[in-house]
């Protein structure tokens, strides 16, 4: 039984009638529930006691408390009766930058209209935090954790925001940069000018010693643009780490005033109405010389910490693992042997998002079955963010050894794979660009938006109508796949309208040296008003996607029990999945990644109790489909998902 499970229990009768409920009693509750194990993590990252005969989270805890609103702590209390509400069938998420979305935080509320008629009730708006004036990384060198940029609005707009949507019944992601800060951040401030207190907050030296040391095994996260790992700031005449950009410090955890500081700074996040909390870089977390400091077992202690002190205080808030890492180490984040199921909530499934792109540039399924087959399970209290993409680009995180299982070379593959969706094929229908190609391993990632990436665009630009028919069944096959898949979809605004790629960061000088831009589009808002009155691309793949959506909230098998079981065929072109229950509600999902008709065996369907009288009854066409032989016939890009009831 993991911790929520347990304060759920501890705390059952309380929770039929919550507004009623003794709040105060049930935080002690919680917090001498979880006590031995946040003592017995803080005490191995930070064996040295901080004050003599004092555990100093004692003290902190119930003050974080106080500073709860009421209000909220009634939703914790709601949330905690409704078991992992985030593994609902309900669930469907869209990720956006505010001022790219509608301008500032008052236009995003005016279009909450919006996100009810496509059915989205989960959003994750990028940082809108203040952030240094120049480069800022999209908003997440930050210089505060709550306080609003006032390109975005105020902090009252924000709660205001948040309020709104609580009424509507949805719920909100923010993010919290738990890694770094920017170097206006006033600890950053501070610490130039010379209070060794908050130089203590960031990993710096007086000289090159250790920082070499360090580089001898960290990698170069953005090699183009950063390369190394250290920058020499003049105003503190010291080396400070900057694994991301040099305007960005990482914070130093092994530092105890720190985690303090900073589960202070996630508490007031999460008291804005926050409901999911994106942990940003968490991998990067623990820095020891040796290593590439990613991944390491300090960190997933130091999340779990976080996770158990944040279940005391804010028990109806969960994290999102941002970890964009190789499968075998995101299961990890979930947690493992005691921590499991005491971690994060969520996590990005980033290897069904790189394997998705994979699998359409080779229009073959066995290295995406290859991977999903060898990934550990998950705990069954855990969920994953099931995405196409996102404001960031796409990486080729998918195990070597597999590539080559099946018959290729690693190497060799990624190349095709980059050419394939960065122009260097004239056949392939694929307009986008590659970000942070490392010529000394060849590495590189991806980015564009999905009708670019998928042949809208250059379907589109040759007036191609065949080219745009299989551009359009590719967006919506993708994006029936993450809504079919057992985890939480999440939309990048502007897919759902076949959004193409924004060439118009090539003119910033701020921004033209980062191609991720392309794909940050701003909404289009003159297609959204012709919605409902003309036939075209972008109309099709949102009126299609809006049916997809309904069906799935419609559908309670697709809540997230891990009950997904995958099926293989002997067709390599087929990706076939199947979400169980305990009753006639099963849901078979078949889909073709070639843009030619492809035929299963019909006995892999009718075996498992998907047809009825030679009959298949299909959600997303809505009508039943006749078996005529012993072939089940998949058109190019198409998706099924057949129902046994």
């Amino acid at each position: 039984m993991n911790q929520t499970s347990l304060h759920r229990l501890l705390a059952s009768n309380e929770l039929d009638n919550p507004e009623k409920a003794n709040l105060k009693e049930l935080f002690d509750l919680r917090l001498s529930t979880n006590l031995s194990i946040i003592q017995n993590l803080f005490l191995s990252l930070y064996p040295e006691p901080i004050l003599p005969n004092s555990f100093p989270l004692l003290e902190l805890l119930p003050e974080l408390f106080k500073k709860r609103p009421v209000n909220l702590q009634i939703q914790d209390l709601k949330r905690l009766k409704n078991a992992n509400w985030y593994q609902s069938e309900k669930m469907v998420g869209m990720q956006l930058y505010v001022d790219h979305f509608n301008k500032d935080l008052k236009g995003l509320e005016t279009k909450i209209p919006y996100f009810e008629k496509l059915g989205v009730n989960l959003l994750h708006i990028m940082p809108v935090t203040t952030r240094p004036k120049g480069e800022n990384d999209g908003g997440y060198a930050v210089n505060s954790y709550t306080q609003v940029d006032k390109k975005y609005g105020s902090k009252t707009d924000l709660l205001n925001l948040t309020k709104k949507l609580r009424s509507k019944n949805m719920h909100l992601m923010m993010d919290f940069v738990v890694n770094h800060t920017s170097d206006e951040f006033p600890w950053a401030k501070k610490a130039m000018a010379g209070d060794k207190k908050y130089q203590d907050y960031y990993y710096t030296y007086p000289d090159r010693n250790l920082p070499d040391e360090f580089e001898h095994s960290l990698p170069e996260v953005f090699p183009q643009t950063s390369p190394g790992n250290f920058t020499f700031n003049t105003k503190m005449n010291r080396w400070v780490m900057t694994v991301f950009n040099d305007y960005q410090w990482d914070l130093n955890y092994t530092n105890p005033k720190v985690f303090m500081d900073m589960l202070t700074n996630l508490v007031e996040l999460a008291n804005l109405g926050v409901d999911v909390i994106r942990f940003d870089a968490l991998a990067f977390l623990w820095k020891k010389l040796g290593t590439n400091s990613q991944n390491l077992p300090e960190a997933h202690s130091l999340i779990t910490l976080f996770r158990m002190c944040l279940q005391v205080v804010a028990p109806g808030v969960v994290l999102l693992a941002e970890a964009i890492v190789s499968p075998q180490e995101i299961i990890k984040y979930f947690g493992e042997g005691i921590k499991k199921g005491n971690e994060c909530e969520i996590a990005y499934n980033a290897t069904l998002m790189a394997l998705l792109w994979n699998s359409v540039a080779t229009k073959k399924t066995h290295l995406l079955y290859k991977n999903l087959m060898n990934l550990p399970m998950k705990p069954i209290e855990g969920t994953w963010i099931n995405y196409i993409r996102c404001h960031d680009d796409i990486g080729l995180s998918f195990d070597d050894r597999y590539i080559y299982e099946v018959g290729w070379d690693a190497s060799s593959h990624r190349k095709f794979l980059l050419d394939y969706y960065c122009q260097k094929l004239d056949w392939s229908p694929a307009m986008g660009e590659i970000f942070m190609y490392n010529p000394k391993n060849g590495d590189g990632r991806i980015t564009g938006s999905a009708a670019s990436l998928l042949g809208l665009e250059k379907g589109l630009a040759q007036n191609n109508q065949e080219l745009i028919k299989l551009a359009v069944n590719k967006i919506l096959m993708l994006h029936a796949i993450i809504l079919s898949y057992g985890g939480i979809p999440m939309i990048y605004a502007g897919d759902e309208i076949g959004t193409l790629n924004d060439y118009s960061y090539l003119k910033n000088k701020a921004l033209k040296e980062d191609s991720r831009w392309a794909n940050r589009p701003k909404q289009d808002w003159k297609i959204v008003s012709e919605l409902d009155k003309i036939d075209t691309p972008q109309t099709q793949i949102f009126h299609s996607l809006k049916k997809l959506i309904r069906i799935r909230k419609n559908t309670p098998v697709f809540a997230d029990k891990n009950n997904l079981v995958l099926h293989q065929t002997s067709n390599p072109h087929i990706f076939m999945f199947e979400r169980t229950s305990n009753s006639d509600k099963d849901v078979l999902v078949i889909c073709n990644f070639d843009e030619s008709i492809h035929v299963i065996d019909a006995a892999l369907v009718t075996s498992k109790g998907y047809a009825t009288k030679g009959k298949l009854k299909d959600l997303v066409l809505g009508e039943s489909i006749t078996l005529k032989s012993g072939l089940l016939e998949i058109n190019p890009f198409q998706i099924l998902w057949l129902s046994k009831s």
